[in-house]
């Protein structure tokens, strides 16, 4: 049997300064200035931690970074003088998309490379738009089979990326008539993406090589930062080449196994200019992601092209012209991938999928929903520290970002990747399922919200309120 894919990850405390999720407030007027204060007691020394960095002392509120929450000092303090609340400066990270709990969930999944465990268990709610409105199949935690949880060192989290025929012919003495398949096996569903916003620095380019050579990935970047990249990274480096690009960047379409080019008039042509220099090139289609992407696919399937990345906008939802935001992600590959079905293409046909990929549970709902795999790009960054601001088009990152040091970047992004790993294989055993191949387009082994209302109310869903009698 081969050996089993591990991912390597490495303690990396955050270089940044944080925003925590608590907050002390501490009336000290009536303090008795207890010798034994429940602040030294703290197990967790945040109190002692947080000192460093309180610049008053004396001031009633006081945030805590490193609060757990656990309340001890609180239920502890003789004079019941302190409180334990949310932090505003918390609340006003990211938007309505990137919530506070998302980055700072990655957060610690970066600094350690495993899953985070508050010990207190899904405190939110159990629905809401997008992803959110997807329940999982978790039959096998309560009825674990010998394919379920108990099987999960023999999951295999690998697929293809590339042109699969529907059907072997051989000739009578056992030769393969036709071309043989050019298949990209990964070991991860998922490939590093490039920013769709303007934070990409070189360092944050390098650190993504760095990354997906580590991971056995591929880092899809820009064709002028791939020239620039190590010679031992190339074939874990798609560049994203143009017309204009083919002529400087032969040396590194030889060396890559992976290329994409950019939708548009003449995509076919340019394609077969990218894949002649290398034959055994995987091309792949970087399309936006819009209202007519699901015909778009099948047109240029037919024309030849089997790989397409689909690209959705920050929130994971279509880019239309009007401004307005779009479908989200899990409707739109459904009816990608339905359609494909339909036109008895789908087997032929890789997707890959990204945009709003935020958590390790995105990364297998998408799959359920009919992509081969995701490419992670926001993500990447959040675990280098950025914090989604709602401004993010002035230009100015808190952080810093751009100047972060690729090593130290790279390592936490492996990081991230093997939580994210950990987490899709105890999904595909609570499902029993054994590889995630089969998970692709299994909307039966999932719910959704859509469904579930017009199956229980029907036409009531789409009756104005005022229209409904008591």
């Amino acid at each position: 049997m081969p050996d089993r894919y591990h991912i390597h990850t490495v303690p990396t405390p955050a270089h940044f300064r944080r925003v925590g999720k608590f907050g002390s407030v501490d009336w000290r007027e009536d303090c008795s200035r207890c010798s034994n204060c429940v602040k030294l007691r703290c197990c967790y020394d945040v109190y002692k931690h947080e000192a460093a960095y309180n610049r008053d002392p004396l001031a009633p509120v006081e945030t805590l970074d490193e609060c757990k929450a656990c309340l001890s000092c609180v239920q502890g303090c003789t004079k019941g003088l302190l409180n334990i609340s949310v932090s505003p400066e918390f609340l006003n990270l990211g938007d309505e998309y990137w919530k506070p709990d998302i980055l700072l969930t990655t957060w610690n999944q970066s600094d350690t490379g495993k899953i985070p465990v508050s010990g207190a268990g899904y405190r939110g709610r159990f629905h809401g738009p997008g992803f959110d409105s997807i329940w999982t199949d978790m039959s096998e935690i309560v009825r674990p089979t010998r394919d379920g949880i108990h099987g999960r060192e023999y999951i295999s989290t690998s697929v293809d990326i590339g042109s699969k025929p529907m059907r072997l012919r051989f000739t009578p003495d056992g030769k393969l008539l036709g071309e043989p398949s050019r298949l990209l096996e990964l070991q991860l569903p998922a490939i590093l993406d490039m920013p769709e916003w303007m934070v990409e620095g070189v360092n944050l380019v390098k650190a993504r090589a760095a990354a997906a050579s580590e991971l056995n990935s591929l880092a899809v970047m820009a064709a002028c930062h791939a020239r620039e990249a190590k010679a031992e990274q190339l074939p874990s480096v798609v560049p994203v080449v143009g017309e204009g690009d083919i002529a400087g960047s032969e040396a590194v379409l030889k060396a890559a196994r992976m290329a994409q080019v950019r939708d548009g008039e003449g995509v076919v042509d340019l394609a077969g200019k990218v894949q002649a220099i290398n034959p055994g090139l995987i091309v792949s289609v970087r399309m936006t992601l819009g209202p007519a992407t699901a015909s778009r696919v099948v047109e240029l399937a037919r024309a030849g092209l089997k790989v397409f990345h689909l690209c959705a906008d920050l929130h994971g939802r279509e880019r239309l012209d009007s401004g307005k935001p779009g479908r989200h992600i899990k409707d739109v590959l459904r009816e990608v991938h339905g359609k494909l079905v339909k036109e008895g293409l789908r087997d032929e046909v890789t997707l890959i999928v990204s945009g709003g990929i935020a958590l390790a549970e995105h990364m297998a709902k998408a799959i359920i929903c009919g992509a081969d795999l995701v490419g992670v790009d926001t993500a990447l960054l959040v675990a280098v520290g950025c914090r989604v601001c709602r401004d993010a088009a002035c230009g100015s990152c808190p952080i810093e970002i751009d100047s972060t040091e690729s090593v130290y970047a790279a390592q936490r992004m492996v990081n991230l990747m093997g939580a994210w790993h950990s987490q899709l294989i105890e999904v595909l055993g609570a499902m029993g399922i054994r590889e995630v191949r089969r998970l692709r387009g299994e909307v039966g082994r999932a719910m959704f919200l859509e469904d579930i209302e017009k199956e229980a109310f029907g036409d009531l869903a789409r009756v104005p309120p005022a229209q409904v009698s008591v």
